[in-house]
């Protein structure tokens, strides 16, 4: 796979999260058979959709390890760049409050990457699978809508049953949708979990969810052309001005897209993916990520080493 093959993309790693529920370091993880972690099948799938640059976002104490890790897998095989989610990061007249130490969502990490941006960009978890054929239709999405100059968004759309987890509670992103695959709003629901007969959840707001396990959730992979980035800044600073004081508030991207939804600032396009998704909320979570990682591999979609799949060098 050559340079001169790939469309100018960038794939940004939202890599800075605490794992407060999993109780270790996630982005870190390794799943694969040859020490592979989440991340680095996310980098492999957008590799193959041609894309050319990464950016991780992430704290300043995971960098070595991070650049380390990356490199081992990778080689020069795709440009790597580091941003720092930091909490002083913050537009001119705000400060951090005392006792902040939560970092500040999602939309705040994708800023991050800004300064090292330079052409339309995907946003990917850093302890999630997506599946490849998610990379290859945003890709193809972005190619669509790179030269209109235009703010888009779009992101792909999962089926909520296939996402949960035995082991406890999970937040996802209900999407609702017109009759042509745009997102109509966006609800951030926390704690999902199966009971008998009924999945249920809590909004944001502490409103008590009941749900089908049918409904269409966005898993945080979200495309968006450079003209995003102002809509972002803004979005942050109104969130800013209303909740800066609250310690726990975070600037989420799915909820800075539904506000500009909401405002007819734009239009974003939901696409349906086959998935398969896969994530550790939970330590428990482990045990099926490793053991489903290794049927695809046996089913030939994955090497068993990604660092000797042709990957570690431009041209290999």
């Amino acid at each position: 796979m050559s340079g001169t093959e790939r469309m100018d993309l960038t794939l940004i790693v939202l890599a800075a999260g605490l794992s407060t529920r999993y109780g270790g370091v996630k982005q870190l993880e390794a799943v694969g058979p040859s020490g592979e972690t989440l991340l680095d099948y996310g980098i492999y799938d957008a590799a193959r959709a041609r894309f050319a640059k990464v950016v991780l976002v992430t704290r300043r104490e995971l960098e070595a390890s991070l650049r380390e890790h990356v490199l081992r897998v990778f080689g020069d095989a795709l440009s790597f760049a580091f941003a720092f989610q930091e909490l002083n990061a913050l537009p001119t007249g705000y400060s951090v409050p005392n006792r902040r130490v939560k970092p500040w969502g999602t939309g705040h990490a994708v800023l991050a990457a800004e300064p090292l941006v330079s052409e339309p960009f995907v946003a990917m978890n850093a302890d999630d699978f997506y599946g490849a054929a998610a990379y290859v239709r945003l890709a193809e999405h972005l190619r669509e809508v790179a030269d209109s100059g235009a703010a888009h968004f779009a992101a792909t759309g999962y089926r909520l049953r296939d996402t949960l987890s035995p082991h406890g509670g999970v937040s996802r992103a209900v999407c609702e949708l017109d009759p042509d695959g745009y997102l109509r709003r966006v609800t951030e629901v926390k704690q999902i979990q199966e009971g008998e007969g009924s999945i249920t959840g809590v909004s944001l707001a502490g409103e008590p969810f009941v749900l089908t396990g049918d409904e269409t959730i966005s898993m945080n992979l979200w495309a968006a052309t450079l003209a995003a980035f102002p809509l972002l800044e803004r979005q942050f600073e109104e969130f800013l001005a209303e909740h800066i004081a609250d310690l726990d508030a975070e600037f989420l991207l799915s909820t800075a897209v539904n506000d500009l939804i909401a405002e007819g600032a734009v239009q974003v396009k939901v696409i349906a993916t086959p998935g398969p998704w896969l994530g550790m909320t939970h330590p428990e979570d482990r045990p099926y990520v490793v053991g489903r990682l290794r049927q695809l591999i046996a089913a030939g979609e994955y090497p068993e080493d990604l660092s000797r799949s042709g990957t570690r060098s431009r041209g290999g």
